[in-house]
């Protein structure tokens, strides 16, 4: 499957079970605007509709990137601020709808990512950057402060110093120096940058597709729970999946000294 929409593109490896949208603004640096925004969400779900005719789960994983050569996301247009572009009011917002999403979603990050495009990464599940890229958030510069949430993750992920730093001075940072934080996961060499992040996500989408809902979900339970909810929801998530097809494959799979072959049921 292969879908244009206006700002942003679609596709489906159906052999692998990875989406890609890809944000498709690059003379604007893939800044947001409405209208990539409502295509991001759109891009999810036709990506999630491949599910609904599969036996099993079809969607293993998402790769979010951007295109052209420059960014993944330069941030809002600036003088489009409105309280849906800052993230303020919008509950179905692009961000939300990525957290929330059933399969992890990956940001590929090569080049630019600054404001709510950092948020718009900062949303997914793992972030993954070529050595080249810049992160900031040049909000107050604009006196503003990063409105979709970035000071309320970064704080989690690095800490309340670094996200006041980054906040508040506006400073560009290099991906490496975001990894040092714990804000990036992996740092790629440029050269190689595509082909690390096709092995990380055929990895992942290799992965049983149930469990690996069940752990987003359980990150996400963590962070908005005392540890005593999140160990009560640990076990009930681990006693549904101890039910499964794919746990019962990957015992067989185990003992019989294979590689499994999850369906996501």
């Amino acid at each position: 499957m292969d879908d244009d929409l206006d700002a942003a593109r679609v596709a489906f490896d159906s052999e692998t079970g990875v989406g890609t949208v890809t944000m498709n603004r690059p003379d604007a640096l893939n800044a947001l605007n409405d209208q990539l925004r409502a295509d991001i969400i759109a891009g999810l779900q036709r990506l999630e509709a491949e599910n609904e005719d599969a036996d099993g789960v079809a969607l293993r994983a998402v790769v979010l990137e951007g295109a052209g050569e420059k960014a993944f996301c330069a941030g809002a247009d600036v003088g489009g601020f409105s309280e849906e572009s800052a993230g303020a009011s919008s509950e179905r917002g692009h961000y939300e709808f990525i957290r929330n999403f059933p399969a992890p979603v990956i940001a590929k990050i090569d080049g630019y990512c600054l404001g709510g495009g950092l948020e718009t990464a900062l949303a997914c599940d793992f972030r993954l950057a070529s050595e080249s890229s810049t992160l900031g958030f040049p909000e107050v510069n604009l006196g503003l402060l990063p409105g979709a949430g970035g000071v309320q993750y970064v704080t989690k992920l690095a800490g309340p110093a670094v996200a006041k730093e980054l906040a508040m001075t506006g400073e560009y940072i290099s991906a490496q120096r975001a990894a040092d934080e714990g804000i990036i996961n992996h740092v790629y060499d440029d050269d190689e940058f595509d082909e690390e992040v096709d092995a990380f996500v055929t990895d992942l989408a290799g992965q049983a597709p149930l469990a690996v809902q069940a752990i987003k979900d359980s990150a996400h339970m963590a962070v908005q729970s005392g540890l005593e909810e999140g160990l009560r929801y640990d076990n009930r998530l681990f006693r549904e999946l101890l039910e499964t097809e794919d746990h019962a494959e990957g015992a067989a799979a185990f003992d019989e000294d294979r590689e499994p072959e999850f369906e996501g049921k």
